[in-house]
């Protein structure tokens, strides 16, 4: 196995359950409660012994377990939306085939700076009846116990689950193995077990001002484009003006709120600097066929659930992100996350709750063409440093070049026949034909085969800050008899080149019978469902769209913004006003269109506020609300 070298002869025996005799029988070890003190070298040396044994399946008496690094695999990861880490693992399921992990209804505790699943060039992988927390979190949550307006000061209380250390002004919080400050934050209710209502009202509350003294910094250069976003920088020029003050032991005053103070009563989630605080998701998958995730709840994550990069067929049933007990924040980043995926990806029975970020995400990406080198091959730019090294495709899968100023679809095509990775942002992709004479660089190229059918069904998307579900692949997608209550839009149909470059414009999608409750209580006033691109222009970039028979019980107006879209069907859809909150955007209308053809609405109630249900643009041809 091309990452383990390790001495077994230290490790403890173990229960094999049936022999491994009999090819046609499941050999099965079971772990038992009294490792759980550490488990990570007991689990660890089954792990790697699983395959020259024939063990199928690995199962554990039902318990809490915990997990430390000192004894656990050390891996180098490149993890796409994710920092690139040296981390460590007890489940390094690597070129695996035919295996169970079942925790039965066990509790697995992680410590520090871990990867609890590593699945990697696997297939036919099943992950059940288990959950994952860390003892420390990633991130710190306080409480407002007091606040001044016209200070614009905040007193904020932590627990003891949670120390920290003023240093120079700034708030350090320090757990074993791990610290971050302020950084990314925002404020949750806990009544509502959701995100603060208006809760972008009262952030920032870390500030930064520009550096006081600089020499020559305005000199630097580069031959090449630079990610203004790296961690390096994206701090340059900027220095911290907090003024955090500790008022009695485990109180904080923070200073010069720029904006609104928050509630007394609502809580502060804090994880950190962007470009540090994506270091454990709780399953990496990457170039895996057949994966089933059954009856998991993630409690903690220090980044997304489950990222999962290049995979085929992947069906999460019963995998939920939700708060442990005394907590607020669930996984620190999106709930799931699939990029460069393909076959077919479910979600169905799953209550993805409090989460930092959205609850799926499925895409492609984009990769820009930096050089012509030869008749057969272009050099890339990664567009984004947290998709070093991604492989855009395997051999013989067909790409698509792509101009977004002329159109969102290739305006040819070519298929892979090599990738050379010079390093993680400069990669040589040689492809089998001759390149067309037109390319030039500052194109795009995209992966069209790896794009996979969605399903997400009869799942609770709550709480959480940002979106819902972020839809970006032009295959067959059904989202049904879910339930919404979004800090952002509860539905983005994005084409997104250039932040991200995440690929893909959704074609042939279903969102019917779904209950969106109060969704977009933050307050950028965006739609609840929104088609949009990131490029100003009218070409068409969404096709075939249907929404049917969902129910918007919504405090605020804007429920449908549609844009770039040739198919669109609103048909059957019941639109009310709930009264949770105030309105944030009372001059916004129900429904806008623009840029696209072929739309039809009929057959809905609209028994909202607004006072213009349907907004065009004069270009989308006749419309009328029915």
């Amino acid at each position: 196995m091309k990452y383990i070298s390790l001495v077994m002869t230290l490790f403890l025996g173990f229960t094999l359950l049936v022999s491994a005799n009999n090819p046609n029988e499941k050999s099965t070890v079971l772990i038992k409660t009294d490792v759980k003190g550490d488990a990570s070298p007991h689990v660890l040396k089954e792990v790697l012994l699983a395959k020259e044994n024939g063990i199928t399946e690995i199962k554990f008496e039902k318990g809490v377990y915990h997990f430390y690094p000192e004894k656990a695999l050390e891996m180098f990861c490149y993890i796409s939306n994710h920092e690139d880490v040296v981390t460590r693992t007890a489940f390094p399921l690597i070129d695996f085939e035919n295996i169970t992990i079942d925790g039965q209804g066990s509790e697995f505790i992680f410590h520090g700076l871990m990867i609890p699943f590593i699945i990697e060039g696997g297939k036919n992988i099943t992950v059940k009846n288990l959950s994952v927390d860390w003892k420390n979190p990633f991130h710190s949550e306080g409480t407002v116990v007091a606040n001044d307006p016209k200070a614009k000061t905040v007193d904020i209380e932590y627990s003891s689950d949670y120390p920290y250390e003023i240093r120079n002004g700034q708030v350090h919080f320090v757990h074993p193995y791990y610290e971050h400050t302020i950084g990314q934050c925002i404020f949750f209710d806990p009544k509502r077990e959701a995100i603060l209502y208006k809760n972008e009202s009262y952030l920032p509350v870390e500030l930064n001002s520009k550096t006081a003294k600089q020499f020559n910094i305005d000199k630097l250069s580069y031959k090449y484009e630079n990610d203004p976003r790296t961690p390096f920088h994206s701090r340059l020029g900027l220095e911290s003006k907090m003024n955090a003050k500790e008022i009695k032991p485990g109180v904080i005053r923070f200073s010069k709120m720029k904006r609104e103070v928050p509630p007394v009563g609502a809580v502060l989630v804090s994880k950190g600097k962007k470009g540090d605080n994506r270091i454990a998701p709780a399953f990496r998958v990457t170039g895996t066929y057949d994966l089933n995730i059954q009856s998991v709840t993630v409690h903690h994550a220090g980044g997304m659930g489950l990222i999962c990069e290049n995979s085929e067929n992947i069906t999460l049933d019963g995998f939920n992100t939700i708060p442990a007990k005394g907590r607020v924040l669930s996984a620190s980043a999106d709930a799931t996350h699939f990029v460069g995926c393909r076959g077919k990806v479910e979600l169905k029975n799953c209550e993805l709750r409090c989460q930092m970020d959205d609850a799926l995400n499925v895409h492609g990406t984009y990769q820009k063409v930096m050089d012509i080198i030869d008749e057969h091959t272009i050099g890339i730019h990664v567009g984004h440093f947290e998709q070093q090294m991604f492989s855009i495709g395997r051999p013989n899968d067909t790409i698509g070049l792509v101009r977004l100023s002329d159109s969102f679809f290739p305006y040819n095509k070519l298929t892979l026949k090599s990738i050379q990775k010079l390093n993680g942002r400069y990669h040589l992709v040689t492809f089998n034909e001759k390149l067309p004479a037109n390319i030039k660089a500052g194109d795009l190229i995209e992966n069209l085969d790896a794009y996979p059918e969605v399903t997400v069904r009869d799942c609770e998307i709550n709480g959480n800050r940002a979106r819902g579900l972020l839809i970006s692949t032009p295959r067959k997608t059904l989202v049904t008899n879910n339930f919404f209550h979004t800090h952002m839009s509860a539905i983005l149909v994005p084409v997104e080149s250039g932040f991200w470059y995440e690929s893909g414009s959704a074609s042939n999608l279903v969102i019917t019978n779904n209950v969106f409750q109060d969704c977009v209580h933050g307050s950028k006033g965006k739609a609840v469902i929104q088609l949009e691109t990131d490029d100003d222009n009218e070409n068409i970039a969404f096709k075939d769209i249907t929404i049917s028979n969902n129910t918007f019980n919504q405090y605020d107006n804007l429920i449908l913004e549609v844009k770039n879209t040739d198919g669109f069907t609103f048909e059957g859809n019941t639109i009310t006003n709930s009264g949770t909150f105030p309105q944030l955007h009372s001059d916004r209308p129900a429904i806008i269109v623009e840029s696209s053809k072929n739309v039809v609405f009929k057959k809905n109630s609209y028994k909202g506020n607004a006072k213009e249900i349907l907004h065009t643009d004069g270009k989308s041809g006749k419309l009328k609300f029915k």
